[in-house]
């Protein structure tokens, strides 16, 4: 069985960055939180806000808007913090918003198109259409 069909037959939590929508596997989310102002970490990736503390443990928090080359997040108290373990780690996911739980059918997702840069690729693993809306 390919990654691509293991993910269609997940649960997927599915969220926005600007007009895009994405999801990820509604198991490897921990929390979903409100956004909490990040302290910056010195020489980090642009796309690393910084760290907060949540309950005592140092999360760092990926702005995903522009680790995946769309655009730097300024967050407001709209956005929000997906808490997942991702890659043995634990992170915090900024996101503009979470807007829906979705259960895909086999063979729903298409694998991600070679044109796709490969940091693209390393995280966005298919892509599928649910009413007129292309997900990644």
């Amino acid at each position: 069985m390919t990654e691509v069909q293991n993910i269609a037959a997940r649960e997927l939590i599915a969220f926005r960055i600007g007009e895009q929508e994405f999801c990820v596997d509604i198991m490897s989310v921990r929390e979903i939180r409100g956004w909490t102002p990040a302290t910056p970490l010195p020489r980090s990736p642009g796309y690393m806000k910084g760290v907060i503390n949540l309950r005592g443990a140092v999360l760092p928090i990926v702005d995903l808007g522009a680790r995946f080359g769309l655009r730097t997040s300024e967050p407001t108290a709209r956005h929000v913090i997906m808490v997942a373990h991702i890659g043995g780690r634990t992170v915090g996911l900024l996101v503009d918003a979470v807007s829906d739980i979705i259960q895909v059918t086999d063979g729903a997702v298409q694998p991600t198109p070679d044109v796709a840069s490969d940091d693209v690729r390393t995280f966005v693993k298919g892509i599928f259409a649910l009413e007129g809306r292309m997900i990644s």
